[in-house]
């Protein structure tokens, strides 16, 4: 049976990255317009936040969206950042259409989010057989 990947706790990390920065939740309010209350249920794991929440707090903390996923909310130090053009190596012609693509999933509905992720997936599937 295969080992199960560990899972992000998103509400420590943000609890961590707050609290790491001496903010508060009004401060996180004041900064992405979310409300405490809902602050609160994202920290203490009731609720899950939507990838735009995570973008709006990763903005409030000053790092790049990625990075909440790859640390616990400390500060990472230079050998430990992950860059993300480094994350898979790729040409710089496809990194340049994967910046161009993450431009446009902002303005993108989750909707047609999944519909992009399931043509690729299913792209990359037909490559894979032949």
């Amino acid at each position: 049976m295969p080992k199960e990947k560990p899972r992000v706790n998103i509400g420590e990390v943000i609890k961590s990255y707050r609290s790491q920065r001496g903010l508060s939740q009004g401060d996180i309010e004041r900064r992405t317009g979310l409300l405490r209350c809902y602050l609160s249920r994202v920290e203490n794991g009731h609720t899950v936040p939507s990838l735009d929440t995570l973008e709006k707090l990763a903005r409030a903390f000053e790092v790049p969206l990625y990075q909440i996923f790859f640390t616990d909310g400390r500060k990472l130090t230079k050998t430990q950042a992950v860059n993300p053009q480094d994350v898979p190596r790729l040409p710089r012609r496809d990194r340049v259409m994967i910046t161009e693509l993450a431009g446009m999933f902002r303005s993108m509905t989750a909707q047609e989010k999944v519909l992009v992720l399931s043509l690729a997936r299913k792209f990359s599937a037909k490559k894979k057989e032949e």
